[in-house]
């Protein structure tokens, strides 16, 4: 508990620096009390939310939709001033220079000079950037659902699975969602792209199994000529709350693991299932969730217990780290490998073929896409859904259609 409310202290000395430095860049561009202090008046205001959202939050019942949108907002108000506190610091450390050199100097000395007008502005111009785009990425951002499509070849390719698409879809994380209809849109630009297969990666919900009780019907649609499988997440065993007891969260457990069976998904739990095609047949296997400091259930050797080193291999692990630690030098040869779990962090910057920028870079080597090392190859999901920020920003919700072709 001290540790936690030093953190809310922290946060509290922060926001007023933050203020104090963005009702100075007002105060500088405007005097215009109403334009002065009504911005002040919702930053105070998204705060109270934010502290009477946070104190009464009960880890037994997860990060709700609630939750989501206070954090959303103090992001939302906190990381524009950021921007206004760097520039406009950078000008007191001009002014303040400018009052070191005449007092030390023979001149007169002067007095420290007032702000400039224009570096208030250009402060300003530069932080709703950020404010419109978070703004954007929660109203609608996080229903701008984009399908990426890649064409992989590869030389031990039975020639029956020349041209065999798969749809990916990942990280649904229905406690989230608010929006039915937006959700049927997505669900049915996924079934537009009919694929021969469809694979999910986890993260059905964000904690509890009823998460995804108003959701059955909507997913249960999701539809693929040669079949529909699944595999779990860090969150699907709801490790991120507080349970009455350990029976309640087993219990929990198992009705996660029926809701696959209930919209059409074969779940594999470190197992695996063969793919027949005019008489080939490719493997395709699925882990439990395996992350560097997460859950560690998946057990690849156990999965790929009833697969032959010289079939061709699909692997379905939620965490992109398994790949870097274990799966892309391992001489069993897994030739594709789908993942999820980072949701790009649901912020960056990507311009295709220039450009890509997200904070989840720092944390997972393989963050978003396609990635290839030693021949083998690593698709990232970026989510179906969104959690914790209620919103994505530059980094849209993904559909990804791979077509497989024989070299």
């Amino acid at each position: 508990m001290s540790r936690f409310i030093f953190s809310l202290i922290i946060l509290v000395f922060l926001a007023v620096i933050l203020e104090i430095y963005s009702f100075q860049a007002f105060k500088t561009i405007s005097k215009n009390k109403l334009i002065r202090f009504g911005f002040l008046a919702a930053s105070i205001l998204v705060y109270i939310n934010f502290f009477i959202t946070v104190l009464s939050y009960d880890r037994k019942n997860g990060q709700t939709p609630q939750f989501q949108m206070s954090m959303g907002l103090v992001l939302t108000f906190l990381i524009p001033k950021l921007l206004i506190l760097i520039i406009l610091f950078g000008e007191d450390i001009y002014r303040f220079t400018v009052k070191l050199i005449s007092s030390i100097s023979n001149s007169e000395t002067q007095t420290i000079p007032g702000r400039r007008k224009f570096i208030s502005q250009i402060a300003l111009g530069i932080a709703a950037i950020p404010f419109v785009s978070f703004i954007y990425g929660i109203i609608q951002g996080k229903y701008n659902y984009k399908v990426l499509k890649y064409q992989l070849t590869f030389d031990d390719l039975p020639e029956a699975f020349d041209g065999y698409t798969i749809t990916q879809i990942s990280d649904i994380h229905s406690g989230s969602f608010t929006n039915k209809e937006k959700i049927q849109y997505g669900v049915d630009l996924i079934n537009e792209q009919k694929s021969d297969l469809m694979l999910f990666t986890g993260d059905i919900v964000n904690n509890t199994a009823d998460e995804m009780d108003d959701w059955i019907d909507v997913f249960s649609k999701l539809e693929a000529k040669e079949g529909k499988y699944s595999i779990l997440g860090n969150h699907d065993y709801g490790d991120y709350m507080d349970w009455e007891n350990p029976e309640d969260k087993i219990k929990n457990f198992e009705k996660v693991k029926g809701i696959h069976k209930k919209i059409g998904f074969d779940l594999l739990l470190n197992e695996s299932r063969y793919l027949e095609k005019n008489g080939q047949k490719v493997a395709l296997i699925g882990v439990e969730n395996w992350g560097k400091g997460f859950n560690k259930a998946g057990d690849i050797k156990k999965a790929s217990s009833n697969v032959n080193k010289e079939d061709f291999k699909i692997l379905m692990s939620h965490d992109p780290s398994h790949w870097e630690v274990m799966i892309k030098k391992d001489d069993f040869n897994y030739h594709l490998t789908l993942s999820g779990h980072t949701h790009g962090l649901q912020m960056g910057i990507e311009i295709p073929g220039f450009f890509r920028f997200s904070p989840s870079q720092f944390f997972y080597k393989q963050w978003a896409g396609l990635y290839q090392e030693f021949g083998r190859y690593i698709n990232v999901n970026r989510g179906f859904g969104y959690h914790a920020f209620p919103g994505r920003v530059g980094i849209w919700p993904e559909i990804t259609v791979i077509e497989l072709k024989k070299a």
